[in-house]
């Protein structure tokens, strides 16, 4: 085990991947300039040395344009490559819709099995740092609604390494979605190559009076709601889905089978968003089970302003989650 930084374990899950296999290259925006990140090197030094084990034809710069690296990566990998696309921003998607819906996420379909697309698209979620409505989406619930991508939402190093790990190695396209202001968390990581299946559910913590299902940042903060809620009696139970597609609806079933109570926490918009299509799975499947109503915390359907006095109040925070809990487990006075 080796403590790793969520940044850093992505970086080294992209290193070893190039070592194991000459046809994963990395390409993007300026990647050759912030390779050592994008590599995992420790330092900017290790820069010159990542350049010169893999070489200009693996680390590639790509112009200013997201059509073009989107476009790109669906033919290198149609071609036998296998591409990691790092697009910056998570925004920037945007940019690239009709090479996302109409080539990568449709190819495989379209040709019959036989082409396939390994192809992984790296994205940040700059929420939280003040970069206002135009930077700070998390627009993963939008690529839900696509059949043929899958979806990961790492909210630890140890899930970031090994979930890139297993989605270099898969043959359908992938969509990670980071969030940034987990790049600093630290935490031990298994050293060498590991793999995390997936649509296979962690259970962060058990409890057994309310489950929890929290989605990238969120799962932090409700590990801090846990902690809080622990001292005034209320056990909870997080989860943390990992991936939305394929999405493991069996461990959240089980689990509020066992609690009767859900809440669902989601740094994503509320509308049409993977807190709502978790509570739809709970409220049709177990709705026997269901002791008192499901709860979301979720972002409000608001552009995200400026300011960081407002923005801060948006985002699920664990006085949110706690709140939620104690509504749902009957504790909350009105």
């Amino acid at each position: 085990m080796t403590v790793m930084s969520y940044l850093g374990a992505i970086g080294a899950a992209q290193r070893e991947a190039m070592e194991a296999d000459s046809r994963v290259i990395i390409f993007g925006e300026d990647v050759e300039a912030n390779v050592y990140g994008t590599m995992g090197g420790k330092s900017r030094a290790d820069k010159g040395d990542f350049l010169q084990m893999f070489g200009s034809n693996r680390i590639r710069n790509t112009p200013i344009s997201e059509e073009v690296m989107v476009g790109a990566a669906a033919g290198a990998a149609m071609t036998g490559l296998r591409p990691i696309v790092d697009l910056s921003y998570s925004t920037f998607l945007y940019m690239a819709m009709d090479q996302f819906i109409n080539q990568v996420a449709k190819s495989r379909y379209m040709f019959g099995g036989q082409a396939s697309m390994p192809v992984v698209f790296r994205s940040a979620m700059f929420y939280g740092l003040s970069t206002a409505a135009h930077h700070s989406d998390r627009p993963y619930p939008m690529f839900m609604n696509m059949p043929g991508i899958k979806i990961m939402v790492p909210a630890s190093p140890s899930d970031a390494k090994g979930l890139l790990r297993t989605a270099i190695d898969m043959d359908d396209p992938v969509m990670s979605f980071e969030a940034c202001m987990l790049w600093g968390m630290k935490e031990d990581v298994q050293d060498g190559e590991f793999h995390i299946p997936f649509g296979v559910a962690k259970t962060v913590r058990s409890g057994s009076d309310v489950t929890v299902v929290a989605i990238s940042s969120a799962v932090p903060a409700a590990m801090q709601a846990a902690q809080q809620l622990e001292k005034e009696g209320i056990s909870i139970e997080v989860i943390d889905p990992r991936t939305l597609a394929p999405f493991d609806s069996d461990a959240v079933l089980n689990s509020v089978a066992r609690t009767g109570r859900l809440v669902v926490a989601d740094p994503a918009n509320r509308t049409c968003g993977a807190a709502a299509e978790i509570s739809a799975l709970v409220a049709e499947k177990a709705f026997d089970c269901l002791k008192a109503p499901i709860i979301r915390v979720t972002t409000p359907d608001t552009h995200i302003p400026f300011s960081p006095a407002l923005e801060k109040q948006l985002y699920p925070n664990a006085g949110m989650i706690a709140d939620a809990v104690r509504k749902v487990a009957g504790t909350r006075k009105e």
